[in-house]
């Protein structure tokens, strides 16, 4: 026991977790051994912790007008292509212009090129600039490397259903289209639950289901804004009557020889157990626990307002705060955002979005610097996914569907500061050019997760089991992170 460092204050804080689900009388596989506690939360103490925090882009951000090339050539192609009639041209104002694109400065020189984020992203350019955010440039759903000329033979294998919303939420999420059953964030925690003394809290949503979390053993778990989410009834008055809780969670938790029944009530008494555990050990949200975010800006409309993103973030930064006394040494989050889907008005739209995910991530990192004390950034990376990137043509006012995009890492273990990969030619009729400017991707979403599977501690056998096609890839780790 000479290596047990829990504190008296961390120790009498587990276990009054553990006598609150004692007290549920829930069923053993929910049962949790002090001692194994206790002794998950020393080494936790120890430093070794990692949390994966996806941030998903629902409806397909424009990544054309996310990071930009800025070199004369590039924008010369830029604005041919992405100005139309003056009420509705998509094109953005040059680097020095008012409201003009953000001009960065990657560590590696692209030969000629020169480059810049949305005018609405300042935050995320400064954590760009600070060497904690990278871009990975051009990546989406490959079955093997594959050139132009093999794509329009379809002489290899191509991802399923491309350029349709919910399938291609699903592959970059589950590998499958839409009634895929497991995610890659799942599967790593199926791999990596074991090094958490309840698995329950391996795989946790900020923003309700999603496939990416679920996995063959662990089950994601749903948290809303305010935290974990209580049965309502099971305490203090139902109905005017004081038992009549009791009573119903006798009836929802009570075995049966149905088996539908059954299932119903081992469900329902982990949720209570859960919830039981969970409530206490998160951080308070504000001064006195994990702060809560500020407002950011509207672009549009000047106008101070709440950023329900940043306050799904908070809600993770909150549980990360509790990692301790879960036992927690590894945990994969979902957060995410709707209504990329720009097809119409996409300047106005993109912009108050990209400002959302500008602010919240800042917020983010902001947070993760000090969380009840303790600066985690090293040990917390967060990453966008969204269905896919868009067509480089206007359809008057927005894009339509396309398939690569660029994409975001960000993090104090990030190798920041760069953009990783090629970035691709401006314009159209180009080689990675499949239609309409949509790009052919560069990099497989394997490759993206398989580099951050990789950090998060899996072995190469592990990162094989969880990527099925990354086998078919020479490069499994592109050297982000």
């Amino acid at each position: 026991m000479s290596n047990f460092n829990t504190s008296r204050r961390e120790f009498l804080r587990i276990s009054s977790l553990l006598s609150s689900a004692g007290a549920l009388g829930v069923a053993a596989p929910f049962a949790i051994n002090l001692a194994t506690v206790a002794s998950a939360a020393a080494q936790n103490n120890s430093g070794d912790y990692k949390a994966l925090v996806c941030l998903f882009l629902y409806g397909a951000n424009d990544h054309a007008n996310t990071v930009l090339a800025t070199d004369s050539e590039s924008w010369n192609q830029y604005l041919n292509v992405r100005t139309t009639n003056e009420a509705g041209s998509i094109a953005l104002p040059a680097v020095g212009a008012t409201g003009g694109v953000l001009a960065i400065t990657p560590n590696t020189a692209q030969a000629g090129r020169s480059f810049a984020l949305h005018p609405n992203m300042p935050e995320l350019r400064n954590l760009f600039n600070a060497g904690r955010a990278a871009i990975l440039a051009n990546v989406g759903p490959l079955v093997v490397p594959t050139t132009l000329t093999q794509y329009k033979a379809a002489s290899v294998p191509l991802p399923p259903k491309l350029f349709s919303h919910n399938d291609q939420q699903s592959l970059w999420q589950a590998y499958a289209p839409e009634g895929a059953a497991y995610g890659w964030g799942g599967r790593m925690g199926d791999l990596l639950a074991s090094n958490n003394s309840n698995p329950i809290f391996t795989a946790i949503s900020a923003s309700g289901n999603a496939v990416f979390l679920s996995g063959r053993s662990v089950k994601q778990y749903q948290v809303g804004s305010s935290g974990a989410v209580a049965i309502a009834g099971l305490s203090g008055s139902l109905y005017g009557s004081t038992m009549a809780g009791s009573t119903l969670r006798n009836i929802i938790t009570s075995d049966s020889t149905n088996y539908f029944q059954k299932e119903h009530a081992a469900t329902t008494s982990r949720a209570i157990a859960a919830q039981s555990m969970l409530a206490p050990a998160m951080a308070a949200a504000g001064p006195t626990g994990i702060p809560n975010p500020t407002q950011y800006t509207n672009p549009n409309t000047g106008a101070l307002a709440n950023n329900a993103l940043a306050v799904q973030l908070q809600t993770v930064a909150r549980i990360i705060a509790g990692r301790n006394a879960l036992g927690a040494k590894r945990q994969v989050f979902f957060v995410s955002l709707g209504g990329f889907d720009t097809h119409d008005s996409q300047r106005t739209q993109q912009a108050d979005l990209l400002a959302r995910v500008s602010h919240a991530i800042a917020y983010f990192d902001t947070t993760m610097a000090n969380v009840m004390g303790s600066d985690l950034r090293q040990q917390v990376t967060l990453f966008t996914a969204s269905d896919f990137g868009r067509t480089f043509t206007s359809n008057g006012d927005g894009t339509d569907h396309g398939w690569g995009s660029h994409h975001f890492i960000v993090g104090g273990a990030v190798k920041g500061k760069d953009i990783y990969g090629s970035f691709p030619v401006t314009g159209l009729k180009h080689t990675l050019d499949v239609g309409s400017g949509s790009l052919l991707p560069q990099f497989s979403v394997d490759q993206y997760g398989a580099t951050l599977g990789t950090w998060f501690g899996l072995s190469p056998t592990q990162i094989n089991d969880v990527f099925p096609n990354i086998t078919n890839f020479g490069n499994r780790n592109l050297g982000f992170i």
